[in-house]
């Protein structure tokens, strides 16, 4: 199964939590905490910062995150992060060449499978974040003006070093995507772009889908 596959990935980023995609049904209650609206117009170092903060608070204030309920982190995924991911990006990346091979009813279960697979990857992490975990955004070394940028961030805990997150964004009509992640030098979709050619080769496309549902379990 992939997410076996993907353990030793898990072990190195486990102290990313909020940031991972991965990412990834709006909450039918009220938000737990005053949410910094989002610009998406913004500088990138500043939309990125507004959009990891507004998700690490919402983490601090969901116990039932912290403690890895996958319903509440996904809660939380769709709410604060989402609406600010090209996700689909980020999948059709991952899936390359293949991706053409895919009906349009496969491309988007595709996508699901992806965002559930790394929410449920990563559900362990949350429990890693204290109340004094904070995002601090790198110098910006490119261009603003740029269609297609990278922004760097630091994730500070009590309980771990520093970890470094680079953020790929996309300029869109709409304003900035984000659609790639890098932490400790793995960047998301190269690290699954092997697995799921490999997948796709020998199962197909509903063979990817069904082995990112867990069905290899």
């Amino acid at each position: 199964m992939l997410e076996r596959q993907t353990s030793f990935l898990f072990n190195r980023i486990r102290k990313l939590a909020t940031a991972s995609l991965l990412g990834v049904a709006a909450l039918a209650a009220p938000a737990l905490h005053a949410q910094e609206p989002v610009n998406t117009k913004a500088p990138p170092p500043e939309f990125v910062q507004t959009v990891a903060n507004n998700a690490l608070e919402a983490v601090k204030k969901n116990q039932a995150v912290k403690s890895g309920n996958i319903e509440s982190i996904k809660q939380v995924v769709n709410e604060y992060v989402l609406p600010y991911v090209n996700f689909e990006k980020t999948t059709r990346l991952a899936a390359g060449r293949h991706w053409r091979q895919a009906t349009p009813q496969q491309q988007k279960a595709l996508v699901e499978a992806f965002k559930g697979t790394l929410i449920r990857t990563y559900a362990g992490a949350f429990n890693k974040v204290d109340q004094v975990s904070a995002f601090t955004m790198l110098p910006f070394r490119g261009d603003a003006n740029a269609d297609d940028v990278v922004v760097g961030s630091t994730l500070n805990q009590r309980n771990g070093p520093p970890v470094r997150i680079d953020y790929r964004l996309e300029k869109t009509p709409q304003g900035w995507k984000i659609y790639d992640l890098n932490v400790e030098g793995i960047w998301l979709i190269q690290n699954y772009r092997n697995q799921f050619s490999q997948q796709i080769t020998q199962n197909g496309v509903d063979g990817l889908i069904t082995a990112l549902n867990g069905g290899n379990k």
